[in-house]
């Protein structure tokens, strides 16, 4: 068997990441229309939610320049389509797709917003004031009862 050089593996995965950037999946950044939004308890809650979960949960993103480079570009169009799809405030009253009263229980168990997005967005990192207020004000504006009391 022949040995496979350091250089010959560098070229070959230079010409696979060349080769990849021609897969046209991840880079249609045009976002859809605002179709309508929730009735907000009050604008605070509202600038907490665009601050920290707007670029994948409204039709509002702001696509970083690495979101154009692939296979980035693949793994942040996943994550943008799958989060509109569960929740997307730009497109409030679609049938059973928006899963409003689930938002402040994913931002009290700490799942929202994800840890690789805060890492590439520090303005989403919210401190434990602004998060305790955006879960207040999440759940007067989707409804205490459906996402629970506790904090």
């Amino acid at each position: 068997m022949k040995q496979w050089s350091v250089s010959k593996v560098m070229i070959l995965v230079l010409v696979a990441g060349v080769l990849i950037q021609f897969v046209p999946y991840g880079r249609n950044h045009l976002n859809p229309p605002v179709t309508g939004e929730p009735p907000w308890d009050r604008t605070r809650t509202r600038e907490l939610f665009f601050q920290a979960c707007k670029d994948c949960h409204s039709n509002e993103t702001v696509w970083p320049w690495y979101s154009s480079i692939a296979p980035v570009s693949w793994l942040v169009q996943h994550d943008v389509d799958e989060a509109r799809s569960e929740f997307n405030v730009s497109e409030w009253g679609r049938t059973g797709k928006n899963k409003g009263k689930d938002a402040a229980e994913e931002l009290k168990e700490g799942e929202m917003p994800p840890f690789q997005y805060v890492l590439a967005h520090p303005r989403a990192r919210l401190t434990d004031m602004e998060k305790a207020e955006l879960i207040k004000g999440l759940m007067n504006t989707f409804g205490e009862e459906e996402v629970g009391t506790g904090y």
